[in-house]
């Protein structure tokens, strides 16, 4: 959300960018969850992913993704299905484990019963896998119970399992499950190519997945000129170093950000933070993905963009979309 704009037309704004990036050639969309953060208005993955397959034809739409221990695994498998007939083969699942907030958010999200804990998140899993594919085994308590609609499909959403971190890479190889890791995150992410690297040496093929399978998000801000792609940019930026301390209150503009005056700590911060997001004209945002794909042995790159103006926002998609080859939607 842009300071001093509102919920609405931010998600009305994804809805487009969805429309636009699928006609450029992208090949799949996914929408996060978030609650209580002044600057996301995505509180509520499973709504944007119907929504956004209802505007447009082709593209892959998904959660990136639904934070699984605020929920029952049967209704998450019941609302996926539901998606998953309504658009066959178009849906994705991705899951996430942490709580998409701060604790007492986190808290108020399952009032009056407690949280969930986290140790039950890995049959959290299993039980949305097996409700989605109706394989739920005998001796599970809720064996008898089917996830509705019970209509047959030749498909089934894709699940995939999101984390920044060695813990969500392992069980996401165990399972022989699709890993996306978020390397967007910023801070960490040095270990980013050994987290994916573990992913696939502890790897176990199952009925869903034969070989490992990495997807890396990746902060990119693409325009003309580096000089104008660090300036649009620089609203991320702060908004970041808000949204870290406690001051969130959405994206500030790029002369908000110009004005600025960042303490050295900050500037330090904010340093760090664009080391890893890849910011430039389209030639050199080509080679800092080029870069990414290399370190993390993968060609399956999300694009996370986050500015203030929305034209800049869809202009960076377009510039990435030509200067990476990927092919237009034909009418």
């Amino acid at each position: 959300m842009r300071e001093g704009s509102n919920s609405g037309t931010a998600l009305r704004e994804t809805i487009e960018l969805a429309v636009a990036t699928e006609k450029l050639g992208y090949q799949r969309y996914w929408v996060a969850e978030h609650h209580n953060l002044p600057n996301f208005a995505g509180t509520a993955p499973e709504v944007m992913v119907g929504q956004i397959a209802a505007h447009t034809k082709r593209i892959r739409v998904g959660s990136g993704g639904v934070m699984l221990p605020h929920y029952s695994a049967l209704k998450v498998a019941e609302t996926f299905r539901i998606l998953d007939s309504l658009y066959p083969d178009r849906i994705d699942l991705g899951i996430g484990r942490a709580p998409g907030s701060d604790q007492i958010t986190a808290a108020a999200l399952a009032y009056p019963s407690m949280p969930k804990d986290v140790r039950h998140f890995p049959q959290q899993v299993r039980d949305v896998i097996n409700y989605l594919e109706d394989t739920q085994p005998d001796d599970h308590p809720f064996h008898e119970v089917m996830a509705s609609p019970d209509e047959e499909t030749d498909t089934a959403p894709q699940v995939w399992l999101l984390g920044s971190r060695y813990e969500s890479a392992f069980m996401a190889a165990k399972m022989g499950l699709p890993f996306a890791y978020a390397h967007f995150f910023g801070m960490g992410a040095t270990d980013g190519p050994q987290i994916v690297e573990s992913y696939r040496q502890n790897f176990e093929a199952s009925e869903h997945l034969s070989e490992p399978l990495v997807n890396v998000g990746v902060q990119v801000l693409c325009a003309n000129t580096e000089e104008e792609a660090l300036r649009i940019a620089s609203s991320r930026n702060l908004g970041r170093l808000r949204s870290v301390t406690g001051r969130a209150k959405g994206i500030p503009s790029p002369e908000l950000a110009a004005n600025y005056k960042y303490l050295a700590n900050e500037w330090q911060f904010i340093q760090q933070y664009m080391r890893n997001c890849v910011d430039g004209d389209p030639e050199q945002v080509k080679a800092g993905l080029e870069k990414v794909a290399e370190d993390y042995q993968t060609r399956d790159l999300s694009v996370v963009t986050i500015c203030y103006h929305f034209e800049d926002r869809v202009r960076s998609y377009e510039l990435v979309a030509q200067a990476c080859g990927l092919e237009p939607l034909a009418d």
